[in-house]
């Protein structure tokens, strides 16, 4: 059984007021100091289970993602308690764990590793990854002389290769040419479908209401609205108008 459980949940970034650009991208700085404090999330309580596909809907800097990056465990909460069982994928920052020196084929290996699979795993997987990515002999090139298009290809043909319990994912991915783009789709749609629980970031109420079967409204970093997806987002539309 897989859950993703939020009880008083807070994520705080204190930001020095010297802080670099680098600083706040690699949080060097998580420990109290003067400066602005971000209350990223307040108090979400949220309890996710097996069969729940949950929509995330909200305005940019609402905590979307921030909200995907803690259920990752890539920000640990500053305050609350947070429960996840289960294996995860993430579908966003999808360079990460690549080694630009090394070869298209290499980095299927190591970025397998990265997201869980076994040495044996990765490698019975390898020839279904390099047919997918449609890249032949570049993958025997290092990937730093790869196009964007190309390197995205890589890397999504990576990472939906891997079977999770829980997909965390960020929008739809364009990851190359119309024809990659419309393999990657069928792909995407059967990993949705085949995951126990799946946490999609989505400013489409097309894709919301396509995919999912529960739906978190956040606002200024808290949980505005939970429900149904027509519900919450009516609502949400609503609130969006003019004179809403």
């Amino acid at each position: 059984m897989s859950i993703v459980d939020l009880d008083s949940v807070d994520l705080t970034f204190h930001i020095r007021k010297d802080a670099s650009l680098k600083d706040v991208l690699f949080r060097k700085n998580t420990v109290q100091s003067p400066g602005q404090k971000i209350n990223a999330l307040k108090k979400i309580n949220l309890t996710i289970r097996d069969g729940e596909r949950v929509g995330i809907i909200g305005h940019n800097g609402a905590g979307k993602s921030s909200l995907l990056k803690l259920i990752a465990g890539i920000y640990p909460p500053t305050g609350g308690k947070l429960q996840v069982e289960g294996n995860i994928a993430c579908l966003f920052e999808l360079a990460t764990g690549f080694e630009m020196e090394a070869t298209g084929w290499d980095n299927i290996y190591l970025r397998g590793l990265m997201l869980g699979e076994h040495p044996k795993s990765i490698k019975s997987k390898t020839k279904e990854i390099a047919e997918f990515s449609g890249l032949g002999d570049y993958l025997n090139v290092p990937v730093k002389y790869y196009s964007s298009g190309m390197f995205m290809r890589l890397a999504f043909s990576i990472s939906t290769a891997i079977k999770p319990d829980i997909l965390l994912l960020d929008e739809v991915i364009a990851a190359g040419d119309a024809a990659f783009l419309e393999k990657a789709e069928r792909r995407m749609k059967e990993l949705m479908g085949s995951v126990k629980i799946l946490v999609f970031v989505t400013h489409s109420m097309k894709s919301l209401k396509d995919f999912c079967n529960k739906c978190i409204w956040l606002e200024k970093g808290e949980v505005r609205m939970i429900g149904g997806t027509e519900e919450v987002s009516r609502a949400y539309l609503e609130a969006m108008l003019p004179n809403g």
